[in-house]
């Protein structure tokens, strides 16, 4: 079996977002079903709180110790800018060696930070970067407003951005489409024909803005809600936004939408832990949400990874179009919208035949979306070298990581269904 480490992202730091533990989770999750060893990494940044970094730390520490992962988490501390140039020189629960250790007898680090320090990666033997901003990474990279590191395979869960024929930026990496990950044996199927109100959970406002040489637009949840304000008086159909609220505008338009018929409920009282997330889909009729403008305007043919929870909850979902899939489906358990109108008719069209939509959904999840098929296609191209090691090439003197070495971990994690 495989050893892997994931570099997650903004965990630690965020303990009310339960929804973005399950991010990553997901992953985690179907590479120990298929039996591989897993390890968390992860920066913790810094900002001289310490009352509050303390408090972070210990929800953090505690919930790796919740889903298996307490002695399998490498925390080192960063300050609250990056990127970092240098590797860490402080681990919070291990000493550097120990660390350092596990980075070299590691097959693979999995690295969702795109900022992550270059010399970290030179510990490790292979390295994929997992793209779940698709789209918008491929523009930052493209402008010269991120720079990612090299690794050795770049993988993105949107289909519009690796498929062949597709159109990104020639600066941009070679891109591998895999779809985003949902623990099947975490969301169980959950039918209840009593559920009455289809929600979604949502950070509402942000400092998200694209610019671009002909065209500047705010990429926020809330310009995009804001489009179909008028829902709520098409469909009898319940709705609600569990929305991470912080400014004073934010607040106006919290009563403005309730005026239009939204319920509106703060985020972190009903989705802030893992638990609590995964409640609050599991007591929905299903899931209605809008997608940022960029995933729409760059056609990514996006899903997100909290709908994917709905979906393998039994949960029908109302979603907005991103762009044209072979296998996202629209009218059997997923619907996609383009029009306020076309959103109002997928509420009837579900609550018409609802347990049959359920199943769909669920049936959706298992298909397309099972954790375990998602890692297994992520080993089957990262541990094999049919590259020379770009790290070998830039690096003399670095361990090189063989092909016979990779094709024996791939044997032993390909399942029957893969």
């Amino acid at each position: 079996m495989a050893t892997v480490v994931i570099s997650a992202y903004d965990v630690a730091n965020y303990a009310q977002g339960g929804g973005h533990f399950w991010v990553y989770l997901q992953y985690v999750l179907g590479l120990r079903l298929l039996g591989h060893d897993v390890y968390w990494l992860e920066a913790f940044r810094t900002k001289g709180r310490e009352e509050q970094e303390a408090a972070a730390l210990a929800t953090f520490q505690a919930r790796m110790q919740q889903y298996g992962l307490g002695g399998k988490c490498i925390l080192y501390r960063a300050p609250s800018k990056e990127p970092l140039s240098e590797a860490p020189a402080e681990y919070l629960n291990m000493t550097r060696a120990e660390a350092e250790a596990i980075f070299g007898h590691a097959d693979l680090l999995l690295n969702f930070h795109y900022a992550i320090s270059p010399a970290l990666l030179r510990f490790f033997r292979r390295t994929a970067l997992v793209d779940i901003d698709p789209g918008l990474l491929q523009f930052w990279i493209s402008r010269g407003q991120l720079s990612v590191p090299n690794h050795d395979v770049y993988f993105t869960i949107a289909e519009g951005v690796g498929c062949p024929g597709g159109e990104h930026p020639r600066d941009n990496p070679s891109w591998i489409p895999i779809r985003p990950p949902v623990c099947l044996e975490s969301w169980p199927y959950t039918f209840d024909p009593h559920c009455q109100t289809f929600t979604t959970v949502s950070t509402w406002d942000s400092s998200d803005w694209v610019v671009d040489r002909d065209e500047t637009y705010e990429n926020t949840k809330r310009v995009a809600f804001l489009e179909f304000a008028a829902l709520p008086r098409l469909t009898r159909q319940p709705l609600e936004l569990a929305l991470v609220l912080r400014k004073e505008r934010d607040m106006q338009e919290w009563k403005d939408l309730q005026n239009c018929g939204w319920r509106i409920r703060q985020a972190c009282e009903v989705a802030g832990t893992p638990e609590m997330y995964q409640a609050y889909i599991q007591r929905s009729r299903g899931e209605f949400s809008c997608a940022k403008p960029s995933y729409i305007k760059l056609q990514t043919s996006w899903i997100s990874d909290r709908t994917l929870c709905y979906l393998a909850s039994g949960k029908p979902v109302v979603v907005q179009h991103t762009g044209p899939s072979s296998f996202l489906a629209n009218g059997e358990g997923m619907f996609r919208f383009s029009t306020v109108q076309q959103a109002a008719e997928a509420f009837d069209a579900i609550n018409a035949d609802y347990e049959r939509h359920c199943r769909s959904a669920r049936k959706l999840a298992e298909t397309y979306f099972d954790a375990k098929q998602v890692v297994a296609k992520i080993l089957s191209h990262a541990l094999t070298d049919d590259e020379p090691d770009r790290k070998e090439l830039e690096s003399p003197g670095l361990p090189s990581w063989r092909a016979r070495h990779a094709c024996s971990v791939l044997k032993k994690s390909t399942t029957p269904n893969d």
